[in-house]
């Protein structure tokens, strides 16, 4: 008989593979279907399988070719997904027998392969142990040793490289790449205290602590939260510390014209109009009209009425934008090389090539959206990707273009919004916060511009 949970795992991994699916939606859709048939403790393990050979999938191929004459390329999807479930179980969950593990790849191989497939997964997974994966670490060539024992694609590695970061702490951003990451939640101040908000959790179920920043805290677990009622009823919104942060540099006052050009699906927008209290405008752009709902739906569940959404393309320049904001937040689209902790799909997804084409976006709406701003305004320039070429070299370029703007230190608003000295660590020269993902926070980087003037 086989595991339900496991046979379902092995449904969203085969669909990740064969339609470039990315794995948290896929994974939502197969629970959704099979929730009649599914209790916690399967929906647990399904999502741990799925997250887990997401993330590890390079090092388990790895494994894979220690043990197969056959090359990746020529086992069908299907086996070699059956590979992938059981070898993550074997090298990196304690709490699952071998045994466990091999028996059921084997059960899935007889419905899913044939009668050579089911003795080629049973050969391989016999022959699996967690020294396979201590086998990796004698490869001679360093970058190559990283790019095998941390699951991280080699290209990723060598741009770090080339943008002069050492190989201890590229081995470093690699490791805390495959962190789970802890769940943040932003307080509604809108509508609660942090210390009451605190007190209704925990009768709630839901263990909590300070983040780093004031109206931060931390979870300790994520399942679950879109059905708790101080959810429905907009006490917080889930976010990332390092995101969160973008709109404290910011620093939006109360009646301020604020225009966030890249705000899908709401998360910075929102805190803006928390931190304004409600007061004055906040135009909120997305090149997609389902994207700006998203941003309607969180704004009406956090009981925000001063945002106002619309479809625009930040890239296009138009003359009746000239001048009209105070600030402008841009959190542009970028490779996501922050994130991969959150969204391990990425590192499948993209590849070198990509750097060039998203920094030609990038610039692009930086220089047409900093014409929207007026003369003493200032500008967040964001992203929650770790590459250089995304971020200090796009505002070393614009800034050559464009003389009229210069960089914003932001060492003293950071001293005013945090009591913690985590950022500072990142923190260059005053300018540009550049933030490796780490245990506390995503990879982001961070860079306030002023429009010389006097307002």
């Amino acid at each position: 008989m086989i595991d339900k949970a496991r046979e379902v795992a092995l449904k969203v991994l085969y669909k990740i593979d064969k339609d470039e699916a990315y794995s948290n939606i896929s994974l939502n859709e197969m629970i959704n279907k099979n929730k009649d048939i599914l209790n916690k403790k399967d929906i647990s393990l399904i999502s741990e399988i799925v997250y887990g050979v997401t993330t590890w999938k390079l090092t388990i191929d790895e494994i894979i070719k220690l043990h197969s004459k056959i090359k990746i390329k020529k086992i069908s999807s299907w086996i070699l997904n059956i590979l992938r479930e059981s070898i993550y179980q074997i090298i990196f969950l304690e709490k699952v027998p071998k045994s466990a593990a091999v028996n059921e790849g084997v059960n899935l191989a007889k419905r899913y392969g044939n009668k050579g497939s089911i003795g080629f997964v049973n050969a391989i997974l016999r022959n699996i142990s967690k020294d396979d994966y201590k086998e990796l670490f004698n490869e001679k060539d360093e970058l190559e040793r990283i790019s095998k024992t941390t699951s991280m694609p080699k290209w990723i590695i060598e741009e770090f490289k080339e943008e002069g970061i050492d190989n201890n702490k590229i081995l470093e951003i690699c490791k805390n790449s495959n962190i789970r990451p802890k769940v943040s939640i932003r307080v509604n101040n809108l509508k609660t205290t942090k210390e009451e908000l605190k007190e209704i959790l925990n009768k709630e179920g839901i263990k909590n602590k300070d983040g780093i920043l004031k109206d931060f805290l931390i979870l300790e677990r994520a399942s679950g939260l879109e059905n708790l009622e101080s959810f429905k009823n907009g006490l917080f919104t889930v976010q990332d510390e390092a995101a969160g942060l973008t709109s404290l540099i910011l620093n939006p006052k109360q009646d301020e014209e604020i225009l966030d050009a890249c705000s899908s699906p709401g998360g910075k927008t929102t805190y803006l109009a928390e931190i304004m209290k409600n007061k004055g405008k906040i135009d909120a752009w997305d090149i997609h009209e389902h994207r700006t709902k998203l941003v309607d739906e969180n704004s009406k569940r956090l009981g925000i009425k001063i945002i106002s959404t619309k479809v625009e393309d930040a890239t296009i320049y138009k003359e009746e934008y000239k001048n009209k904001f105070d600030k402008i937040l841009l959190d542009v689209p970028c490779l996501g090389i922050g994130v991969l902790r959150r969204k391990p799909d990425i590192k499948w997804q993209k590849k070198k090539e990509d750097i060039e084409e998203i920094s030609k976006l990038q610039f692009n709406i930086l220089n047409t959206c900093s014409k929207y701003l007026k003369e003493g305004g200032e500008l967040v320039y964001s992203t929650c990707s770790i590459f250089k070429k995304e971020n200090r070299y796009i505002i070393l370029k614009f800034l050559n273009e464009n003389s009229n703007f210069e960089i914003v230190k932001i060492d003293k608003i950071l001293k005013e919004k945090i009591e913690d000295t985590f950022f500072f660590y990142y923190l260059v020269d005053d300018k540009f916060l550049e933030v490796y993902q780490n245990e506390k926070t995503d990879g982001f980087f961070i860079c306030k511009l002023v429009k010389k003037g006097n307002r």
